[in-house]
């Protein structure tokens, strides 16, 4: 019986540490980009050229109001180039594009994946430009995306990640997945810059110095998480991350269940096949005084949110019913307070309504949804999943 005890009492005590910490590291990046002020670059009269490229596969009205909204941004026309990057699209979505000014890569690959599909249009781009911007194939830029990207550049930064926002909230699993952006916006993006740490690149709406950009991407094959490796490369070779938070892009949250499962699932593989490649790094970076790369090899490390929001009641329901096993409950009692006040915190004030509180009823069940897939993620980053949209404007 003892022996059992002191079992429990060790794993109780890891599980502490682990979700402890995390909860900790939510609260404290939560309330530090809440209350002091990331510097904004000065509004500048230099103008960079930039290559955008969208990246398409399937989709075919998607893309044309993607592609028709892109050559409309406010910013000189012959300061931006638009290439689409299109796989498996209609011909005559393909004659349609080509009407546009724009430029239509098509590609056919065996296995189709974001990392192939730039691979092959760094190859097709000419010289020139100074930048290179990425979206997907339902993103939507703010009118001005481009000039407050090109203020980030012109003040020194090579990497820029825009700030993401939902396009839709048509259904509870979409206002989730749009809370979970603007939680995640402000935690792993804006308040990491508080720290002068990297934003956390998203895989769209970013946008590199050309050099830097040809450089990374050339080295990334990934299947799945190529912005999560980008990010990793990228801070390893002390390049940071900056975060624009006016430089809006307007992205399609999903709206059903089973296309969620299928997202988060692809998402999970590649986060924790990339811990298993980069982690043991881990440690060598933190002599090297590589801190930044070891803040992006943590964040390989933790857990969605939607689980947190579930283990840490639980434990401490745990701990308060099985005294004198592991960490005392009001240890857990502290964690948890620490990690729902990071979380709410990091909700911006205008989700806060009918459909924010009509959402929540959902949560368990997302939380079982994310706790299932995490057996079940064998195989998952081997192959490319596609997620589907269904909406074409903003």
């Amino acid at each position: 019986m003892e022996i059992i005890r002191l079992i429990a009492a060790i794993i109780t005590s890891v599980l502490f540490v682990y979700l402890g910490i995390y909860s900790l590291y939510l609260f404290i990046f939560s309330v530090a980009g809440k209350l002091v002020p990331v510097k904004v670059p000065a509004k500048s009269d230099t103008l960079a050229k930039f290559v955008i490229y969208i990246c398409s596969y399937k989709e075919d009205e998607i893309i044309l109001n993607s592609a028709a909204n892109a050559v409309t941004l406010d910013y000189p026309k012959d300061k931006f180039h638009i290439c689409v990057i299109a796989d498996s699209l209609q011909p005559a979505t393909i004659a349609k594009l080509k009407q546009m000014p724009l430029q239509v890569l098509e590609v056919v690959f065996e296995s189709s994946t974001k990392s192939k599909a730039l691979h092959r249009a760094i190859e097709n781009t000419e010289a020139g430009f100074d930048a290179a911007i990425v979206f997907d194939i339902d993103n939507v830029a703010a009118p001005d995306f481009l000039y407050q990207i090109n203020n980030y550049l012109q003040s020194g930064e090579k990497v820029i990640q825009g700030h993401r926002v939902a396009k839709n909230t048509n259904t509870s699993v979409a206002v989730l997945d749009a809370i979970s952006e603007e939680v995640n916006n402000h935690i792993f993006r804006k308040s990491q810059r508080v720290f002068n740490l990297s934003a956390a690149i998203i895989g769209s709406g970013m946008a590199l110095d050309y050099k830097t950009f040809t450089g990374v991407m050339m080295r990334i094959d990934a299947v799945g998480g190529f912005d999560k490796e980008m990010g990793l490369l990228l801070t390893n070779d002390r390049i940071g991350v900056a975060y624009a938070d006016k430089a809006l892009i307007y992205d399609e949250k999903v709206s059903n269940k089973e296309v969620f499962k299928k997202q988060r699932r692809r998402w999970l593989s590649a986060q924790f096949n990339l811990l298993k490649k980069y982690g043991s790094t881990a440690f060598s970076a933190l002599f090297k005084g590589k801190f930044d790369y070891l803040n992006e090899v943590y964040q390989l490390s933790i857990l969605p949110r939607v689980l947190m929001l579930g283990l840490m009641p639980f434990m401490l329901l745990v701990s308060f019913l099985l005294p004198g096993i592991g960490p005392d409950w009001h240890l857990w009692l502290i964690a948890t307070i620490c990690c729902y006040t990071g979380i709410l915190i990091a909700i911006p004030v205008s989700f806060y309504n009918k459909d924010f509180f009509g959402a929540l009823i959902r949560i368990p069940v997302i939380f079982f949804t994310m706790l299932l897939l995490l057996f079940k993620l064998k195989g998952a980053n081997k192959k490319f999943i596609h997620t589907p949209h269904t909406h074409s404007d903003k």
